[in-house]
C-alpha cells in the first residue's frame, strides 16, 4: 500500500493496519486497505484510499480510559476493518460510538463494538431498523462528550446527508469530523436530506474555524472541502431549477448538464440524479428532508 498523503500541517504518524486484518476482509477491501492518520495527541482518522465510488472515513479519539469511535463502518467488513484499527492502537476499549448519520447499514457498524454506548440524534434511534445498534444516549441539538481531558461537542446538522446528520468538533485541536454533511474528492449525496439544508449546515460548520477536516467521504484535508461541498450543490441547484422550469425530469437534466470541473468527484454520476430529485422536491416547496415519494 503507498504510504496515505496526510494534510499538510498535520501529524504524519501512520499505524500500518495489514497484520490486524483478516485475510477474507482483505480479499473484500482489495486496493482500499485502510490506514489511520495520527491528527493530535491520541486522535486519528480512519480513511479508505480513494479509488471511485464512495471510500469512507471515520474518527477514533483515545483517551485514558478508553476509546471513542466517530461514525461507524459498513458493510460488516469494513466494520470489522474499523475495529481492528482501534485494537492496533492498543488504547483501550471503546467506550462511546458516535453515530454521525445513518444511511445504508451504517446502524449495523455499531455493532462492531460490543459494550460501547452508541449517541445519535433523537430521529436516529425512531429510524433505526430491526438487528441495528440503538442508541443509548440521543441528543436534540448538542452535546459535549469527553474523552478524558478532551472535549468532544456534538452538533445536530440536519436534514443535510440526511434527516439526522451529527459533527463531532473538537475545538481544543481544531478538528471538525463532519461525517455525511461536507465531502472531499467525492460528490455529496442529499437523496436522503436536504439540498438547501446540506448548504446551510455547511454554513454553520465553516463557522467552527476548524483547521482540519475529517470528511465522511473522502481523505483528510482542510477548510477547502467546504468550499467544494457548497460549489457542487449550488450547481445540483442551478440545474435543478433550469431543468424544473423546462419541465424535464431529473434524469433528462442531469443527462444535459454539464458537470465540469465535477467530474472529476467519484460517484458523481449515480449521486447526480437523486441530488436533482430532492432539489426538485425543495423546489416544489416540499418541507425539508421529508422522505421522497418513489413514484416521482
Amino acid at each position: 500500500m503507498p504510504e496515505p498523503e496526510p494534510r499538510r500541517g498535520a501529524r504524519s504518524t501512520v499505524v500500518p493496519l495489514l497484520p490486524r486484518v483478516a485475510a477474507s476482509d482483505r480479499a473484500e477491501a482489495g486496493d482500499r486497505l485502510p490506514y489511520l492518520t495520527g491528527l493530535a495527541d491520541g486522535v486519528f482518522a480512519y480513511t479508505e484510499p480513494n479509488r471511485g465510488g464512495t471510500p469512507y472515513s471515520a474518527g477514533v479519539v483515545a483517551g485514558p480510559d478508553g476509546v471513542t469511535v466517530i461514525g461507524a463502518a459498513v458493510p460488516e467488513a469494513r466494520a470489522r476493518m474499523l475495529a481492528g484499527a482501534v485494537e492496533a492502537l492498543d488504547a483501550g476499549p471503546v467506550r462511546t460510538v458516535v453515530s454521525t448519520h445513518d444511511c445504508g447499514g451504517h446502524p449495523f457498524g455499531s455493532a462492531a463494538f460490543p459494550g460501547a454506548a452508541v449517541i445519535a440524534h433523537t430521529l436516529a434511534r425512531a429510524g433505526r431498523d430491526t438487528g441495528a445498534a440503538l442508541p443509548s444516549v440521543t441528543f436534540d441539538d448538542r452535546l459535549t462528550v469527553h474523552c478524558g481531558e478532551r472535549r468532544i461537542e456534538l452538533l445536530y446538522c440536519g436534514p443535510a446527508h440526511t434527516a439526522h446528520d451529527v459533527a463531532a468538533w473538537l475545538p481544543g485541536d481544531g478538528l471538525l469530523f463532519a461525517g455525511g454533511v461536507v465531502s472531499h474528492g467525492t460528490a455529496p449525496s442529499a437523496v436522503l436530506g436536504s439540498v438547501e439544508g446540506m448548504l446551510r449546515a455547511v454554513g454553520t460548520l465553516r463557522g467552527l474555524g476548524a483547521r482540519t477536516v475529517v470528511c465522511g467521504h473522502g481523505r483528510v484535508c482542510g477548510p477547502e472541502a467546504f468550499d467544494e461541498t457548497e460549489a457542487y450543490l449550488r450547481w445540483i441547484q442551478s440545474v435543478a431549477l433550469k431543468g424544473w422550469s423546462q419541465e424535464l425530469t431529473p434524469l433528462q437534466a442531469a443527462r444535459a448538464a454539464d458537470p465540469g470541473d465535477f467530474r472529476r468527484l467519484s460517484a458523481g454520476p449515480e449521486r447526480t440524479v437523486g441530488n436533482l430529485r430532492r432539489a426538485y422536491a425543495e423546489l416544489d416547496g416540499e418541507v425539508l428532508g421529508e422522505p421522497l415519494d418513489a413514484r416521482r
